[in-house]
């Protein structure tokens, strides 16, 4: 079963348009967050939910997705209908290395969680966190740490046998998506 979850949890960029993400849903991804081991218990992540069309309108430009293929994603009209922002909280604990871990156990979290619920999303990494907070209107000791870009899936990813150590992802005509892995025995030591 937590096979086929992972195998399933594929990267999404592309949402099927007028199909939101219910706010219940995203709460409850929020909870399987919070229940997540935490650094030293300090459990300093925050999590800011933009799930209106306006706030989606907001933040989508401020994300850049897919730098390694030369297509526009999301394509237009497909973008998330919603997005959660995992943020920092300074207050509760100065930024360190080690919190890094903690994003990283509740984005993989969250992202199964809507995969079992049959959504789909986006880790997106490369948005500027300062014009995040402006955008967002977030305080001061709040700082985004990573996007996660969720809705509808509304395209085909398939995880295919990397070779010869190429590990590219790419898109074929149709616009289906390919993710190539390492075999096994090229990860063990």
């Amino acid at each position: 079963m937590l096979n086929a979850l992972v195998r399933q949890s594929r990267s999404i960029r592309s949402f099927k348009a007028g199909e939101p993400v219910p706010r219940e849903t995203l709460l409850a991804l929020c909870e399987l967050a919070r229940s997540c081991p935490a650094a030293m218990n300090r459990q300093p992540l925050k999590y800011r939910l933009v799930d209106t069309p306006e706030e989606c309108a907001i933040l989508q430009p401020l994300t850049r997705w897919a730098g390694s293929l030369s297509v526009k994603l999301p394509p237009e009209g497909r973008e998330p209908t919603a997005f959660i922002v995992i943020c920092h909280d300074t207050d509760i604990a100065e930024e360190k290395p080690i919190f890094l871990y903690d994003v990283g156990i509740v984005t993989q979290t969250i992202m199964l969680g809507a995969s079992e619920r049959g959504f789909g999303g986006c880790i997106i990494g490369s948005a500027n966190p300062q014009a995040v907070a402006e955008a967002l209107a977030l305080p001061a000791n709040i700082i985004p740490k990573l996007i996660l870009g969720l809705g509808v899936p509304d395209e085909t990813v398939i995880l295919t046998e990397a070779e010869d150590g190429k590990v590219i992802y790419y898109r074929d005509e149709e616009g289906t998506h390919y993710v190539p892995k390492r075999p096994l025995n090229e990860i063990l030591l």
